[in-house]
This record gives C-alpha cells, structure tokens and sequence, in this order.
C-alpha cells in the first residue's frame, strides 16, 4: 500500500489477529519524523517501525522497494536489526538482499511476476548461498506499481490463476519454498480457491487499505469508498517515474493536474532515482518534466497526510477497491477473511 498507509498501527492491528502485518519503508524516514518530532533517517525508521508492529505480539515484517535505491540497504539493515519476521522486496529484482546483511531469523521474499524473475532471482541467490524464504508473486490486478508491461496488463496468460503453475512448479525446482499470491484477491472465497490451486498463503492491499488503523488519510479512504470500477486506471502517460504502470484512483487531485498538464515539475524528495549518464542514480523524470510523469513522492505523501496543505494527493488502489463500501476495523475485516463471518458474494 507504499507510503505512509501501511505503518504500524495497521502492522500491529493484523499481527494482533492473527495475520503478518506488513510495513511500507517507502519515505518512512519523513513520516516518522514528522510523527515524532525527530529527525530520523531510513535506518531509525524502519527499526522503530518493525519494533512498534511487533510490540504485542504476532508476526509483523517490512516491504522495501527495490527502486528506493537511496533508502534500500538502511531500511533493510533496520529492519533486521529491530527483528522483522520478513522483508518483502520488489518494484525491481531484490538481487542483492541476501549479500546486505545476515538476516538472522528475517525471513526474505521477494516480489515477482514471472517465472523468468524468480529463476533470475533464484540463481543469483544461490551464488551468495541462500534461496528465498518464500516469493510473493503479485498478478495484474494489484495496485500501486505493476510487474508488466502495459500490453502485458490484460493478457489471459498473465492472470494470477494463469502465472501461479508456473512459479510453483520453478519453486519446486530451487528448494519448494512457499509462494504467496496478491493482485485483486478480496473475499474469504478467494483466498481459498488460491490455496485450493496450490498457494501457500495471500497478500492483500486495498481491503486493508480502508481499514480504521490505516494510516491513509480520512480523503483517501472516503475516496476508495466513493470509486467506482471506470475510474480506477493504469496511469502509464502521465505516470510514475520509476517507468512501471501504476494504478490509481481517476480523480486523484495529482493525476488529474498531470493530465491537464497543470503541474509544475517541482519533485524534492528523490526517493525513486534512475541511473544518470554517468551510471549513477541521481535523475527523477519527474523533478526534470512534467510532461509524462507526476510526483509520485509527494502524491503519495499527501495521500498519508504528510503534506496535504503543500501538494495535491494521489490516490493508488487495487482493482477491486470499487468493491468497498465502508471503512471497517481490522477485526472485522480479518474475521471476514476467516470466513467467521457471512458476507454478500456480489
């Protein structure tokens, strides 16, 4: 769910029911900061973070993209070093997750959507001696970043029920880890056919997302309450600056000024970085044009209440986020996905 939605009261409140609640790294620095009144950097972050989901219990771990290049080794060693169950790593191939830091007893698992990426994966790792502890394996209906092309988006082949047999079978071959599904899975029902078709487990985004713990501000969330299934879009032009789809709510206030080419290209927090002609990561398109991206830090931030009065926000939600239609607490929601509870099939 990236920036600031995912933290630790959403962390702590599934770890509490039973689930592995997940933490964003993705500018944690900046929220906690501003949540403390001290700076903090990337390492301090995610070490409080992880240390405050798993404060009553429960398994709690930590999501660090790839493409954070700036952040990505601090927020792992924090991560380990304050006893993170997990750190789930994508938005990019984690190649060198393993060679950062001795996990101890942080279990890695990286994000894929291909055999292709998890053979590549699993070969690098195994020069370095480790093997994924588990793969997440996110199909074309997830939000925020997507692992396709955008001709690729709709292709039958790559449906989460289509890519599953394939990664489970390349699973089997490098050590039978287990493999987690995520992209638009929603109900109780879903998540047992998934199991029934050999997954070992999900990963959910937008039912949490609308949640009483999430960190989303109040706007957002009434905002995934009031979308409908049109205005839920594939931003590829204007879109992020990393270069991957990125799906979004249609009326995010950032992306519409990005379409009407409204926006000024003002980005200054640099936290998704691409290689400069030099081969170092120093250029954000975003803070160079704005002529095909937005401000994906700064939406994003807005989005979590960082900086509302200062920058428009943008609004990232799965596919089935027209599907909510109230903010419920994580109970509730985690006692629905148990099937303890009757809810309508439409």
């Amino acid at each position: 769910m990236g920036v600031g939605v995912s933290l630790s009261p959403l962390a702590r409140a599934v770890a509490q029911e039973g689930g592995a609640g997940i933490v964003s790294s993705a500018c944690i620095d900046r929220i906690v900061s501003k949540r403390t009144g001290r700076k903090v950097n990337s390492y301090e972050a995610a070490y409080e973070e992880i240390s405050l989901s798993k404060a009553s219990g429960g398994f709690a771990g930590i999501n660090i993209m790839v493409a954070l290049i700036r952040d990505f080794e601090d927020s792992v060693r924090g991560s380990i070093d304050a006893g993170a169950d997990f750190i789930i790593s994508g938005a990019g191939l984690p190649l060198s997750l393993p060679a950062i830091q001795p996990p101890k007893d942080t279990a890695l698992i990286p994000i894929v959507s291909s055999v292709r990426a998890l053979e590549i994966i699993c070969k690098k790792w195994g020069k370095l001696g480790y093997r994924p502890d588990a793969v997440v394996l996110e199909g074309p209906l997830a939000g925020g970043h997507l692992g396709f092309k955008p001709e690729q988006i709709d292709l039958e082949s790559n449906t989460l029920e289509n890519l599953l047999p394939p990664v489970k079978d390349a699973a089997k071959k490098y050590g039978d880890f287990p493999i987690i599904v995520a992209g638009g899975i929603y109900t109780y029902e879903d998540i047992h056919r998934f199991i029934a078709m050999g997954a070992d487990g999900v990963q959910m985004g937008t039912r949490f997302l609308a949640t009483e713990e999430s960190s989303a501000s109040e706007v957002y969330k009434q905002a995934v309450i009031d979308v409908s299934q049109e205005d839920i879009v594939v931003a590829i032009d204007p879109g992020s600056p990393c270069g991957l789809p990125f799906r979004v709510i249609r009326q995010s206030p950032m992306y519409q000024s990005a379409i009407k080419k409204l926006r000024k290209p003002k980005c200054d927090k640099g936290y998704v970085l691409l290689k400069d002609a030099e081969g170092k990561f120093n250029r954000c398109p975003a803070k160079e044009s704005n002529e095909h991206h937005f401000c994906i830090c700064n939406g994003l931030l807005s989005s979590a209440g960082y900086n509302p009065d200062k920058e428009e926000s943008l609004y990232t939600v799965g596919t089935n986020a027209y599907r909510v239609d109230k903010i419920v607490s994580v109970k509730d929601l985690m006692d629905e996905l148990q099937g303890k509870v009757v809810t309508p099939t439409s």
